[in-house]
């Protein structure tokens, strides 16, 4: 194993029983047989080096397998074929607190939780007083943990598991936790633990987010690697895809879901338009787009970002207050109005949809996402194909 690779996995995969019968299930698995017409195939022959100091994403579907991989990486699971190799201390964000005991104080449940993250007993007491001082939870760290808050508890949990100073930093979906002020501090601690050299796993559906974050990224699909590259062209690779996946298949067609967090909601998104049923004329009408999003004011002021997708899912195009140089202005009550234009729209006719989100001030971290929230029809005079009308001239030569 090279010196500066420290996940290496070589035609690693892992494959689950499907028989309902639990006793023959352990029968076989006991004699050694193996019945390939009755498994799940979570992961097949996964090939994967990672050096010391990269940021990798993981993308793909529910199902694809990532969970499955980054826990072979964290050796919750053992791979069924294959070999795996992690070099150095790793810190898992995977399930927050598991290993917790709600009978046991904060305090004693650091403790008994210290040697499972690989730290001697002298460690963990050293360290005591920076996790309970960053979770913020004060005297509650001598009471049972089965009397805190879920933000409490979570906010301990992840104290810990990011103290060790880790080689590598495996993230499962979430970038923060808490409340606005906690998740403000838990993304800058990832963050300067990225900046002093650790190797980062990240997980998630958001594909800006692993862009923003990650230079190299991984393409899981029913268990295997469909690309390993470059984060800007698997995202262009993976949402390509999805537009031939939807357009083969209504079930494949992708899922709007809305979130929003205690940092900041997403209170309306509408058009501008009356009547709002209108079509919109292509290269005619503006589009206009009226957001108002409320955010805690314990929090730099969040950034907005804007999709749009084609009928069949394909995104067409994007805007980000904070590439257009755009710093919003809070009121009193933590609240910002905005209208976002696109003057004379160029798209060409169809139907599309529109997407918002509220991010973090550095445009990583996701506050609040209302997907898919709004749609609209665009209509043309002439036979111009495509998605996009482009500024074009014509020239002859003499």
């Amino acid at each position: 194993m090279d010196s500066d690779v420290v996940i290496d996995l070589a035609r690693v995969s892992k494959s689950y029983s499907l028989e309902q019968r639990p006793l023959r299930r352990l029968w076989r698995q006991l004699a050694g047989h193996v019945d390939h017409g009755r498994q799940h195939h979570a992961l097949r022959d996964v090939d994967l080096r990672i050096r010391r100091g990269e940021s990798v994403g993981i993308i793909g579907r529910n199902g694809a397998g990532k969970s499955t991989l980054l826990q072979l990486v964290c050796g919750v699971l053992d791979p069924t074929r294959g070999t795996r190799k992690v070099r150095g201390r790793i810190a898992a964000l995977l399930e927050l607190g598991a290993g917790f005991n709600p009978e046991l104080s904060g305090r004693e449940n650091v403790r008994l939780n210290g040697p499972l993250l690989g730290l001697s007993g002298a460690e963990i007491e050293r360290r005591m007083d920076g996790i309970i001082d960053f979770a913020g939870i004060g005297s509650f760290i001598d009471q049972p943990v089965r009397s805190y808050s879920s933000g409490m508890f979570v906010r301990l949990a992840f104290s810990m598991a990011t103290s060790v100073e880790p080689d590598i930093l495996v993230i499962d979906e979430a970038l923060s936790v808490g409340d606005g002020a906690f998740a403000r501090k838990s993304f800058e601690r990832i963050m300067a633990l990225k900046e002093r050299g650790a190797t980062i796993l990240f997980c998630s559906h958001s594909l800006f987010q692993v862009e923003q974050l990650c230079t190299r990224a991984l393409w899981l699909h029913d268990g295997q690697v469909r690309f390993d590259g470059l984060s800007h062209q698997a995202v262009v690779e993976y949402n390509a895809w999805e537009g031939r996946a939807s357009n083969g298949a209504a079930d494949e067609a992708p899922v709007a879901h809305r979130f929003d967090s205690p940092s900041a909601t997403l209170l309306d998104v509408r058009l501008k338009r009356d009547p709002l049923d209108q079509p919109y004329r292509s290269g005619v009408d503006d589009l206009e787009l009226a957001i108002h999003f409320r955010s805690d004011p314990a929090i730099p002021c969040p950034t907005l970002g804007v999709m749009l997708y084609a009928a069949d899912g394909r995104p067409v195009s994007s805007a980000g207050s904070w590439l257009d140089g755009v710093q919003f202005q809070r009121d009193p009550a933590g609240e910002v109005r905005t209208t976002l234009r696109f003057p004379a729209l160029p798209l060409l006719k169809g139907r599309y949809t529109v997407s918002a989100y509220v991010l973090c001030d550095r445009a990583i971290n996701v506050y609040s996402a209302a997907e898919r929230i709004l749609d609209f029809e665009v209509v043309q005079d002439g036979v111009m194909q495509g998605v996009v009308a482009l500024p074009r001239q014509w020239t002859q030569a003499a």
